[in-house]
C-alpha cells in the first residue's frame, strides 16, 4: 500500500531509571497514547524497530522508532 505521507515517532527509555537501575524499558503507556493520538488524526504504522545505543560511558538505552503513513 502506497502512503501519500509518513512521519517517523521516537520514543526513547528514561536516562535516569537507566543510570539508577541499568535499564528501564521502553515508556508504554507513552508510546501508546501517542499512537492513539496520531491514530486518531487518520495514521497507520508502516513500520517499527528497537534501537538499542550507548548512552554515556557504560550503558545503553533502548528506543522505538515507528514509522506512520496516511493515504
Amino acid at each position: 500500500m502506497a502512503y501519500r505521507e509518513y512521519k517517523v515517532l521516537h520514543v526513547v527509555e528514561g536516562g535516569l531509571g537507566t543510570i539508577l537501575l541499568g535499564s528501564s524499558g521502553i515508556p508504554i503507556k507513552k508510546l501508546e497514547i501517542e499512537l492513539n493520538k496520531q491514530a486518531a488524526e487518520g495514521w497507520q504504522v508502516v513500520f517499527q524497530v528497537i534501537e538499542q545505543k550507548r548512552f554515556w560511558l557504560f550503558w545503553s538505552r533502548e528506543a522505538v522508532i515507528v514509522t506512520l503513513g496516511r493515504e
